[in-house]
């Protein structure tokens, strides 16, 4: 019974965190479809990758928001025609990259600033590398949930070309779109405010429906996690290069903190975890956890999804690896 009782705190403190930053990332995301031409903004975003990447990671400045709250806002402008490289870049920086988080992090180890400083170089890093791995599929559809990839113009394909894909990712195998959605969709610059204002509610409540559902889902299963896996058995495993980090990386995706306080729960680990393992705590966590895996879900397909977490587990490890070693 104390166990459930535990859990049940722990799946209501998740939720009273995570909530306001949701909202913060629907209206965001509403706001950019209502208010924003997605030509102009289209225009602004560079198409390379590598500066495409850089630009969406830096987003987090614009737009501050965790976890929670990065993917209403990543859906928004892949719906809107952004390129791939920004939209995935803002999605894994966003959490972490954003002044609010930065501040925390940097009030939490204001005994070691480094820790600060290496979570924004090596969450930049990831997300960099990822989104410009991600750009090399030329036809989004075929890893996009159909109602994101529904407000995509068709690509121009010869009739006698390959289809377009990654080893990874996969081939387009989607049909014909419709591409009513999205055609309505670009006259909402064209309304009145009123109506403006009363399409973002409508927005705001479509998609709190939809990815509040996922969240409350997630951290169900991240309280219930919590109260049944013991610390003591991560506790054992703190002091090993290797084993501290993908303890530390387990414990990150389970337990599910938002960004913007989870340094302070790193902190508690200090003494008993080595320096990488923190760190691989403080970038891993707000990129891939339970929460987080459900609502990039709305986005991206299975196979996507596993592919960013992958991709993202090992530049964690290998970075956090290096920086334990080096601090040996």
């Amino acid at each position: 019974m104390n166990q459930l009782l535990s859990a049940f705190t722990l799946f209501l403190s998740l939720l009273v965190e995570a909530i306001p930053f949701l909202m913060m990332g629907v209206l965001l995301s509403g706001i950019l479809l209502i208010f924003v031409d997605e030509r102009k903004l289209i225009k602004i975003l560079p198409k390379n990758p590598f500066l495409g990447a850089l630009a969406g990671s830096l987003l987090g400045f614009m737009f501050p928001v965790c976890e929670c709250g990065n993917v209403p806002v990543a859906r928004r402008l892949i719906s809107q025609g952004a390129p791939i490289s920004v939209a995935v870049s803002f999605l894994l920086a966003a959490p972490a990259i954003n002044p609010v988080v930065i501040w925390a992090t940097w009030t939490a180890f204001r005994d070691q600033p480094e820790i600060a400083v290496l979570r924004v170089v090596l969450s930049l890093a990831n997300a960099v590398i990822v989104a410009m791995i991600f750009s090399s599929q030329k036809d989004l559809r075929a890893i996009l949930q159909p109602n994101i990839a529904i407000a995509l113009p068709t690509p121009r394909v010869k009739a006698d070309a390959v289809p377009i894909g990654t080893f990874f990712l996969g081939e387009d195998r989607s049909q014909p779109l419709d591409l009513a959605y999205a055609s309505a969709r670009n006259q909402a610059v064209n309304k009145s405010l009123p109506d403006r204002l009363n399409m973002l509610l409508d927005n705001t409540l479509a998609e709190m429906r939809e990815l509040g559902a996922i969240l409350v889902m997630g951290s169900a299963i991240a309280a219930v996690i919590q109260v049944w896996v013991p610390r003591d058995i991560i506790l054992n495993l703190g002091q090993g290069p290797v084993s501290s980090i993908l303890a530390m990386m387990a414990l990150a995706a389970l337990v599910s903190i938002c960004s913007t306080v989870d340094a302070f729960f790193a902190l508690s680990f200090a003494a008993t975890f080595t320096g990488g393992s923190l760190l691989a705590f403080l970038v891993f966590g707000p990129t891939i956890d339970l929460k987080a895996i459900g609502l990039i879900l709305t986005i991206f397909q299975k196979r996507a999804v596993i592919y960013m977490f992958l991709l993202t587990a090992q530049l964690t490890f290998l970075s956090c690896l290096f920086i334990n070693f080096q601090i040996r």
